[in-house]
């Protein structure tokens, strides 16, 4: 195939707001040529960069690096949508075609011995203190990225890394396809109405809808997906179903046939570690932690191992309770890991007069997103404006304008992708298809977030759970971090900041939910439009802790067995055997299992990006839990004086100082982690 100079995908975006993504011009087809002139086009320009005549300034190497391959991007922008929200056949033929010549592309300007001596004869001149923070921020980060990519190494050593990336890239692309045709192709179908007793009436509705979207009209269907199977084990009470629905949910990856995962992960942790040495690191999660917070693998463990054993008592206390329950209940039944969430809810209920079904007729999707609209006026003077006029990927994404209410000025623009579809991997996340950016003229971002809710019939109100509210408000959290960015270079720009740091201001919005001028504002019934009342809000606070010990437990051996597996001393060759002796030795319920288990963790293995890193919410959590006391021992969760500490010190520096730095100017202090064991209702805290 020819590459096209003139493809629409590289194209410079054209219309309002500094232009906008010609989502309404993308051809599947086209991606193939697209990125390949885009990749032959910064070639290009980095060639031009190694064979300028003249003393490497910053000027004339990190200034350029920093411009170089804009079309490129814009391509892979469209690329990435297409691959996590529209990744049909097609698609996927030309994503495995294209993940080992992206990779090898990368290792070519990473590995680039000319460009690096440029790097680091700029990093090494006496010019550099007369740079700005923010530059010498800047080469800092970008000679570590060199360094962490080999390009200090010999030729052999290169050849082989790049070998290995372009190995790896393959690989985490089979592994999200295989995933992701496991949640496409697998549901569990219910005949009859008496197997959907206790499920509430908004989950049957879309329970229907994908039932009859897959040719299973007067039947209902349980997708693959964590938003249709957690509502279902939550209230369903046919104990049978919930086992079959639990069974699909956690095998996914794991079915022995063409879509395990099991090989694949083997496979990629022996060429992790391989790179790992060739780099000079003595494991993958070594050299993974060298660009975090946390510094080094025992330093995550020092934080997991602190909060692991207050999480297991917790979770054996709440078990002993479900299983009361269930005795008096005259069940006859032995607590499993389908059972927990049906009777933690029924426990919930008795202990706090909390039903999570009476609180979904209050939690409307369209009116909590009027709500974090709201609140990022409230905390960063942002209005929301929708647009009808800008092109999408897909007709249930919508867009809004982001500016600043006070001044009118534009920030920004925020596209919105909620519905689960054919193609779109699960979960929910955010984008940025546009960094922020003002080293050649203000530069303005565009975010995106993504979440899969089940479509209810039409015309009816979508009704979510309180955790699913609370999934939005992070992943809005990423968003608002990216809207506030103000800095200068697009490599430092938003959430571009270390993994364990990223997750803080998202982790962080979450609290505002619960907030009285929220739920008094935002959660109204979809049918009298009355507001949640306060006593079924202050059963919401007293519960805040509730199931802590689940759901500390769930994630925690997902971060733990991430970072034995990718520490241990051999490659791990039998992940199944792995899983279960690494659990057994940390003495892991047998009622609960990983949030995520191997063969289905996408934050390891569809990438590089949170291999070694899964610990990082924890981290960011006991950052979020301390930042919060900032709040509440002054003002409240609306104090103008801390916000303003919170946006010009995290929301709005990207990566332009050191996070530590930045935590340290906000707080005016490190973060104490006796703040996360008491936002978890720990002993001791």
């Amino acid at each position: 195939m020819t590459p096209s100079a003139n493809s629409s995908l590289l194209a410079e975006w054209h219309g309002p707001f500094g232009g906008v993504p010609a989502f309404d011009r993308v051809a599947v087809a086209d991606f193939p040529a697209a990125l390949e002139t885009g990749m032959a086009r910064q070639l290009a320009e980095i060639e031009a960069i190694t064979g300028d005549p003249a003393a490497p300034t910053f000027d004339n190497t990190i200034a350029p690096l920093e411009r170089s391959g804009r079309p490129l991007q814009r391509a892979l922008m469209y690329y990435y949508v297409w691959s996590s929200t529209m990744s049909g056949s097609e698609f996927q033929e030309i994503e495995r075609a294209m993940a080992p010549k992206l990779a090898e592309f990368g290792d070519r300007i990473m590995q680039n011995g000319a460009l690096f001596a440029r790097v680091e004869a700029v990093r090494n001149a006496d010019s550099f203190a007369a740079l700005t923070t923010e530059q010498r921020r800047l080469v800092d980060q970008v000679h570590l990225d060199f360094v962490l990519a080999g390009a200090g190494l010999d030729d052999s050593a290169k050849v082989r890394i790049a070998a290995i990336n372009q190995e790896l890239a393959g690989l985490f692309t089979e592994f999200s396809q295989n995933v992701l045709a496991d949640e496409t192709n697998e549901v569990v179908l219910i005949d009859d109405e008496e197997g959907l007793a206790g499920v509430p009436a908004a989950v049957v509705a879309a329970a229907a809808t994908a039932a009859e979207e897959r040719g299973h009209s007067g039947r209902w269907a349980v997708a693959n997906t964590r938003s249709s199977v957690v509502p279902f084990l939550t209230f369903a009470e046919r104990r049978d179903i919930r086992e079959r629905v639990w069974q699909m949910f956690v095998s996914r990856g794991d079915g022995g046939g063409a879509t395990d995962n099991k090989e694949v992960i083997a496979r990629m942790l022996r060429l992790r570690a391989e790179r790992a040495g060739l780099l000079g690191f003595e494991t993958h999660a070594h050299l993974r932690l060298a660009k975090t917070m946390a510094k080094t693998p025992e330093a995550t463990f020092r934080l997991m191992d602190a909060v692991w054993p207050a999480a297991r008592v917790r979770a054996a206390e709440e078990v002993a309770d479900m299983q009361a329950l269930a005795d008096r209940l005259g069940d006859g039944i032995t607590i499993a890991p389908w059972d927990y969430r049906y009777y933690a809810e029924k426990v919930r209920a008795e202990r706090y007069d909390l039903d999570q079904a009476a609180l979904e007729p209050y939690l409307q999707l369209d009116n909590l997103r009027e709500g974090m609209f709201w609140v990022a006026g409230e905390l960063f003077g942002f209005a929301f404006r929708p647009l009808a006029d800008v092109a999408v990927c897909h007709p249930d994404v919508t867009v809004w304008e982001v500016s600043d209410r006070e001044s009118g000025r534009h920030v920004g623009l925020w596209y919105f992708d909620p519905y689960a579809r054919a193609g779109k991997r699960s979960g929910a996340w955010m984008n940025a298809y546009r960094a922020q950016e003002r080293f050649d003229g203000e530069v303005t971002t565009i975010v995106s977030n993504n979440s899969n809710f089940v479509k209810g019939p039409p015309g009816k109100p979508l009704l979510i759970s309180w955790t699913d509210a609370t999934t939005m408000f992070h992943e809005f959290g990423h968003a608002l971090h990216g809207l506030n960015s103000n800095v200068s270079y697009p490599s430092l720009a938003g959430t571009a900041v270390f993994r364990d740091y990223v997750e803080f201001p998202s982790q962080l919005l979450e609290h505002w939910l619960s907030t009285p001028e929220v739920l008094s504002r935002f959660a109204l019934h979809h049918e009298t439009g009355e507001a949640l009342p306060e006593e079924l809000r202050e059963r919401i606070r007293r519960a805040a802790s509730f199931n802590q010990g689940f759901a500390t437990t769930e994630y925690l051996a997902c971060a733990l067995v991430d970072m034995k597996m990718h520490t241990a001393e051999e490659p791990v060759e039998d992940v199944g055997r792995f899983e279960a002796e690494t659990l057994a030795e940390l003495g892991m319920p047998e009622e609960i299992v990983m949030r995520h288990r191997p063969t289905q963790f996408l934050h390891l293995f569809s990438g590089d990006a949170y291999s070694a890193g899964y610990y990082s919410y924890l981290w960011s959590d006991m950052l979020t839990a301390d930042a919060w006391e900032a709040f509440t021992e002054a003002g409240g969760a609306y104090d103008e004086e801390v916000g303003a500490r919170l946006r010009d010190h995290v929301f709005s520096v990207g990566n332009t100082v050191d996070p530590a730095d930045g935590y340290r100017a906000f707080r005016g202090r490190d973060p104490q982690i006796a703040a996360l064991m008491r936002k978890r209702g720990f002993a001791g805290s």
